[in-house]
């Protein structure tokens, strides 16, 4: 079975924020089985617009990322986050 990918590209325009933020999206993280691939760390642009902090996280399927997503513990999460940020988070299926 083909692996899910979350992917996050964001701008954060309130640190202090951003930073509860992720406390919270970490402990939904833990509870939903993420491993965080990419997670901040140094980056570039190649071709087209880039975001300073991007993260890639690997589900055990698509359908796991997107319960992952749409549960109670990351809605909390993301409410938290919408008023200190601008960027995409995009779910995509790996490669089998």
């Amino acid at each position: 079975m083909a692996k899910g990918y979350i992917i996050v590209r964001m701008t954060v325009t309130d640190p202090e924020t951003y930073a509860a933020y992720a406390e919270m999206a970490s402990a939904a993280m833990r509870l939903h089985g993420a491993k965080p691939l990419v997670r901040g760390g140094r980056c570039e642009a190649l071709e087209g617009e880039a975001r300073p902090r991007n993260v890639v996280l690997e589900f055990d399927s698509y359908d796991a990322a997107r319960a992952y997503y749409f549960s109670p513990d990351y809605q909390a999460a993301k409410a938290k986050r919408l008023p200190a940020g601008i960027g995409e988070v995009v779910l995509v299926e790996g490669a089998d």
